[in-house]
């Protein structure tokens, strides 16, 4: 692809808010800890930080799976827990005063549970060190075992989701055989029959090939499956090995993708070229 267009550009972080990206770096380094943000370089870090939000990723570093759109180092973590990361995590968002925290982590099929337990333990230790925090869980998909999936719903999460990631044509070719578009869809279903009022979240990045069409199928496939926020932004390789870029979408087009997944039943859906998963999560939540 050619060189990025306007839109995708950031600003240079004022003087402020990059003081403020050097305390969290600081503060996460104390505590020997990982945000996405970094992991991920994400162009919102600035903001999101500025704004008290920040994303972590829990259970290591290895995923066991393969999806060719993420740059996240794969093999066999062979059953390795950090035990004492739930506590520094809570230490981490007490020192860093968040007001909203976004848990996900990478896929641990080499555990019985998935990570389940890691998740509702994490929950546990930042409610008791930061009550005031908003929790919000980014899933993997525990490979649809409802077990697992009852862990994590029954913590104290304010806000439970899982990534779709794309539409149901391209899925098989981007993500690892082991994530499927249905079991996706079935995973968010079962998060809704026990959310007790919570927000069902979920995301879909463009511009790896799909059809407008497709994009209109998988909002209304995320809307029957009880997903009621949805945040949808544009696919950037993160590697020259990741899945080949196809297109960038105009923030036009963005537009109109939003105001259809409104019109389709969406509570709350925010699109466009520099979306992420939890983009303005703290602003969302606290104007429901």
């Amino acid at each position: 692809m050619s060189d990025r267009p306007e839109w995708l550009k950031v600003r240079v972080p004022t003087p402020a808010a990059a003081e403020r990206m050097r305390v969290v770096r600081k503060v996460l380094a104390e505590h020997g800890l990982t945000t996405i943000c970094q992991g991920a370089v994400c162009p919102n870090a600035v903001g999101c930080w500025s704004a008290g939000t920040a994303t972590f990723m829990i259970l290591g570093d290895v995923c066991t799976r393969a999806c060719r759109f993420c740059a996240v180092k794969t093999g066999n973590p062979e059953g390795a827990l950090d035990r004492g990361e739930p506590a520094r995590l809570a230490s981490a968002v007490r020192d860093l005063g968040l007001r909203h925290v976004v848990l996900t982590s990478v896929d641990r099929d080499d555990l019985p549970d998935g990570g389940a337990a890691a998740f509702a333990e994490a929950v546990l230790e930042i409610k008791r060190a930061s009550p005031e925090s908003v929790i919000e869980l980014l899933l993997p998909d525990f490979s649809g075992d409802p077990r697992s999936l009852l862990r994590v719903m029954a913590s104290e999460a304010d806000i439970l989701g899982h990534n779709l990631e794309t539409v149901e044509r391209l899925t098989p070719a981007l993500r690892d055989r082991r994530a499927s578009y249905a079991q996706s869809l079935d995973v968010l279903d079962f998060l809704r029959s026990g959310a007790r009022g919570r927000a069902i979240k979920s995301g879909l990045m463009l511009g790896l090939g799909e059809r407008r069409s497709e994009v209109r199928d998988a909002l209304e496939d995320l809307r029957e499956a009880g997903t009621t926020w949805v945040t949808i932004g544009q696919y950037l390789p993160p590697t020259p090995s990741s899945a080949v870029l196809r297109r960038y979408v105009s923030p036009e087009e963005f537009r109109e993708i939003e105001t259809e997944a409104r019109e389709i039943g969406f509570s709350w859906v925010i699109a466009g070229p520099l979306v992420r998963s939890s983009y303005h999560a703290q602003v969302v939540y606290g104007a429901r």
